[in-house]
């Protein structure tokens, strides 16, 4: 900096200013030892992980989160970096409410029926909506930000409710959101049961690498998603069938609806000449649990029991869609 008053010397200081030095927290880190701080272990993995239905079974109305936060490395619920998924059980004639700091939250009902009453309040900016949205078993239903909800079970059963959203993503962003990206929308259960069946009756659905169907918005027309930043699907695995093991970047959080046993998942990080999958963790499925499959890893689906058996993958590839990082990859078929 030139000085005001002449001379060659250092920065100076004028009347009323002062010139402060920022450079406390500058770190500088040597490329080859700081490039990869997930492979060196300075960021932390995503876990290989099972969430039995016990953790459902007994106990008072509550939003049960699965919580993943202390492998994570945060100091917020996360059952992944960006997604936080729970179980929400609802008791008959009971209610619990939501409040979420989220872009968007997913709901697929388990078991039950009830319903959700939301009103978009003047805390996030955007169009006002309130109203009531009946569910019953097999609904999806998605809500975007801003929204505080009552969800009542009905009177004669209890409600079991898988629930996601993306908190995790925005605490870490450390922001709130600012506008909703999409309206209420409810995904009729039997409206996609039937969708489903006609896939699996397609002539080439034996060639296919998956039978399912996904979920989509109006609101998302580049990323074809049920939120921008979700991504959710219903699947279905025949008796006898192997789905050949894939990969992608984002995080699967899967919840098994209803399966025999004898229905599993292989995961692992390499494949060998034949396409399957070298050394696998071996995830055995329970109906009504869930678990989580890590970004980046192959992963295949086997079912060795006698009758079908139905999945709900939800992902972050929303997001990964629009950041064009994806990356989804199928192993090739070899005899």
């Amino acid at each position: 900096m030139e000085n005001p008053f002449g001379g060659t010397g250092g920065p100076a200081v004028v009347i009323g200013q002062a010139i402060e030095d920022w450079t406390g927290d500058a770190t500088f880190y040597e490329y080859s030892t700081a490039a990869d701080p997930v492979g060196s272990g300075t960021v932390t993995g995503v876990p290989i992980r099972q969430f039995s239905p016990g953790l459902h079974g007994v106990g008072p109305s509550r939003i049960h989160p699965l919580d993943l936060s202390e492998q994570l490395g945060v100091s917020y619920p996360a059952t992944s970096p960006g997604l936080l998924a729970s179980f929400v059980v609802i008791r008959a004639g009971e209610a619990l409410s939501t409040e979420p700091d989220a872009t968007s939250e997913l709901y697929y009902c388990i078991r039950g029926e009830g319903s959700s009453e939301f009103d978009r309040t003047a805390a996030v900016p955007g169009p006002s909506a309130a109203g009531r949205m009946a569910w019953s078993r097999g609904d999806f239903w998605t809500l975007p930000s801003g929204c505080t909800t009552l969800h009542s079970a009905g009177p004669a059963a209890d409600a079991l409710l898988y629930r996601f959203t993306d908190a995790p993503l925005l605490r870490y962003l450390g922001v709130a959101p600012s506008e909703p990206r999409f309206a209420p929308t409810r995904f009729d259960g039997e409206q996609a049961l039937a969708h489903l069946a006609a896939v699996e009756r397609h002539p080439e659905s034996s060639t296919r690498s998956r039978i399912s169907i996904l979920l989509g918005n109006t609101a998302t027309p580049q990323t074809l998603t049920v939120t921008h930043t979700l991504w959710a699907m219903l699947g279905v695995l025949p008796a006898g069938r192997v789905q050949r093991p894939h990969r992608h970047q984002s995080v699967a959080l899967d919840l098994i609806t209803d399966c025999a046993p004898g229905v599993y998942s292989l995961i692992g990080s390499h494949l060998d000449a034949s396409g399957a999958i070298v050394d696998p963790v071996r995830v055995d499925w329970e109906p009504e649990g869930a678990f989580v499959t890590p970004p980046g890893l192959w992963h295949s689906h086997h079912n060795e029991s006698a009758r079908s058996a139905h999945l709900i993958p939800v992902q972050d590839a929303g997001l990964h869609t629009y950041l064009r990082s994806l990356d989804i990859r199928f192993a090739s078929a070899r005899d």
